[in-house]
């Protein structure tokens, strides 16, 4: 069963190629991808790479955790599964105020 590694530390000229061709060092790599900024598409400095099996998983971590890649010392542990923001929905914690209108008391007084 494939197991998901995440990947921290990388260099912001590290792609999917050269990632997924690092950790073929350590057996099959079935996906890798650098997660990149929607907006800018620059490289966030992580990723995530599924290798084949839990065992080569373990090898991965053991064998490439304070590797060299593009330049950069990496971190490589397991993926956690994400976790849920709380999108949506109204924001716990009262609403804003109206200010005092800074000096001067020009502000308006309710």
């Amino acid at each position: 069963m494939a197991k998901k590694l995440y990947v921290g530390g990388l260099s912001f000229d590290t792609t999917d190629d050269t990632l997924r061709a690092f950790f073929e060092q350590a057996g099959k790599v079935e996906s890798a991808s650098v997660v990149t900024d929607r907006y800018s598409g620059r490289s966030r400095g992580f990723g995530f790479v599924e290798m084949a099996t839990g065992a080569e998983a373990r090898k991965a971590i053991g064998e490439l955790t304070g590797k060299t890649l593009d330049g950069r010392m990496i971190t490589v542990d397991e993926a956690r599964p994400p976790q849920d923001r709380g999108g949506g929905g109204r924001r716990p914690g009262g609403g804003g105020g109206g200010g005092g209108g800074g000096r001067g008391g020009g502000g308006r007084r309710w």
